[in-house]
């Protein structure tokens, strides 16, 4: 019999239970990056953030951003806890090298990076991209972790994704993207992944010009923003890629059936994990617990930070 535990709540209702025992241990919300460090993996830098020390509690962040996107959560849990995010290579400050930044490079550089840092009992926070990654690492490398935070994540049902019809109104879009010649000249030319889904369609809450400025430093030009192209045409979509499309089914599986604690973070109206995906999850996982953290988007950080902290700071005392 599966054991599950379930921890729902509103916005309100997380804010009025956690704020008075998870104060914000930051002045205020930044948006100043966080200092780096470099580790060279595969022949190529990777930039992450290392923050705190204790337990390791590691950051995965997704397509388009960078461990930027978790400025503001990180001083949750650093007075307890060591924080470490990186960079996925080709994006933030990481090295961009000559290469097809296909799944299989990506967790070459993210694996090794976090393998070279030898952890032990570690905690994963993961979303989007970062999610995919995260699952794989986990389900691969039981003995380096043992608890796992998500938010806007590959979860069933809906990866892999069965057609381009099950996309929805996301079909036009990924089609165009995954089709050569259309997805170079939306992406590498124009930015819309950066310039529109990000600044707008990912946010309940428009990002400044101060915060997009940011996101936008990494890739300057069309031919940085290579990795920007490549990770949508990595998403598995009836069955291809099929290299990609076994990896995400057996995360999937690993989400529903591991027993490792989880804690989902969610909100109104989301992308990846909206109701309907929360209440899929909810109802087969195993030692799952659920927060809604209120109104969010894709890029839930942006949109519910202080939230997500205190839900995470509170969970990481009983997991």
């Amino acid at each position: 019999m599966k054991r599950r535990t379930f921890l729902q709540a509103s916005a309100a209702a997380t804010a009025a239970t956690v704020t008075s025992s998870f104060p914000l241990t930051a002045s205020a919300l930044s948006n100043a990056p966080l200092p780096k460090l470099f580790k060279n993996i595969q022949g190529n830098d990777m930039a992450y953030v290392d923050q705190g020390a204790g337990r390791p509690i590691v950051f995965l962040h997704g397509n388009p951003t960078s461990s930027y996107i978790w400025r503001n959560i990180i001083p949750y849990v650093t007075d307890s806890h060591r924080a470490i995010a990186p960079d996925m290579i080709g994006m933030g400050d990481s090295a961009k090298p000559d290469i097809d930044y296909t799944y299989d490079d990506h967790a070459a550089h993210l694996h090794g990076l976090l393998d070279a840092f030898d952890l032990r009992d570690a905690v994963l926070v993961i979303q989007d991209w970062g999610s995919g990654l995260g699952w794989q690492y986990a389900r691969t490398r039981p003995e380096r972790v043992s608890a796992i935070a998500f938010m806007e994540a590959m979860v069933p049902p809906f990866h892999p994704i069965p057609s381009y019809q099950a996309l929805g109104p996301f079909e036009d879009f990924l089609k165009g993207i995954r089709t050569e010649g259309v997805g170079e000249e939306m992406i590498l030319n124009k930015n819309i992944f950066i310039d529109e889904f990000l600044a707008k369609g990912g946010v309940v809450t428009p990002l400044s010009e101060e915060v997009m400025a940011e996101y936008r430093r990494p890739f300057p030009t069309p031919k940085s923003r290579k990795p920007v192209l490549q990770w949508p045409r990595e998403i598995p979509i009836g069955g291809e890629p099929a290299s990609v499309h076994k990896i995400v089914a057996a995360n999937s599986e690993f989400v529903l059936s591991s027993d490792i604690p989880k804690l989902a973070i969610y909100g109104t109206p989301g992308a990846m994990m909206g109701k309907q995906v929360i209440d899929f999850v909810a109802e087969r996982a195993t030692n799952l617990e659920t927060v809604d953290v209120g109104a969010a988007g894709h890029f839930i950080q942006e949109d519910q930070p202080d939230a997500i902290g205190r839900a995470l700071a509170e969970w990481l005392t009983r997991v």
